[in-house]
């Protein structure tokens, strides 16, 4: 009996080893596409991105349109909830290479510190701007606090500073630019979907 219970016990877990990488296999893996939209036909938009690949995008039922317009250091004062993209410097602060400023509406998303593939060796920092910013030789220091610690960002006069805003379809135009950061392959050729697009305004560019 013993015996028996064991085989059914090891062909049990037998199955399970072959399933588990199956549905594995089967997750869709998100992935990044930056460039311009050439056309909009309802939730269908095609895209040119950056290496000139034409793509079909599919908006999903009550996607979020962000907005990104030109911004300033005026515009980040104290409480504002921004990120910031960075590169760790040896004095343990973080050099901006992009700052977005999140509307209130948007408050908390991605909040805290974190890896940042996209840019080599770098960090993203997400958190309320505390205290005063202030102006250096490289640049602007902002104090970022985030649940469980804070980082001071070094903004240098060059880098590109946006703001978010909750946008909507007539965002979508031709020739605007536009970024998704994470949107899943569809069985059809060179067609993804996705929840969320930021898209530039008055030629803004998004990160």
């Amino acid at each position: 009996m013993q015996q028996m219970t064991r085989r059914v016990l090891c062909i049990a877990g037998l199955g399970f080893m072959l399933i588990t990488p199956v549905a594995s296999a089967q997750q869709p893996q998100a992935v990044r596409i930056r460039g311009t939209i050439e056309t909009v036909d309802g939730n269908v938009l095609t895209l040119k991105s950056r290496d000139g690949t034409e793509v079909k995008l599919v908006l999903a039922e009550n996607a979020l349109i962000v907005a990104v317009v030109k911004a300033t250091l005026a515009d980040i004062k104290e409480g504002t909830f921004l990120g910031s993209a960075a590169m760790p410097q040896a004095d343990g602060s973080q050099k901006a290479v992009e700052v977005h400023i999140f509307p209130e509406q948007m408050r908390g998303t991605g909040e805290g510190h974190r890896p940042y593939p996209t840019v080599a060796n770098g960090t993203m920092t997400n958190g309320t701007a505390s205290g005063a910013t202030v102006a250096g030789v490289d640049g602007s220091t902002i104090t970022l606090k985030y649940k469980g610690g804070e980082k001071k960002i070094v903004v240098p006069p060059d880098v590109p500073i946006v703001r978010y805003e909750i946008g909507a379809k007539s965002d979508l135009k031709t020739g605007a630019h536009f970024t998704v950061l994470a949107a899943t392959k569809k069985p059809e050729g060179m067609m993804f979907e996705t929840s969320r697009i930021n898209v530039g305004r008055d030629g803004a560019v998004p990160q």
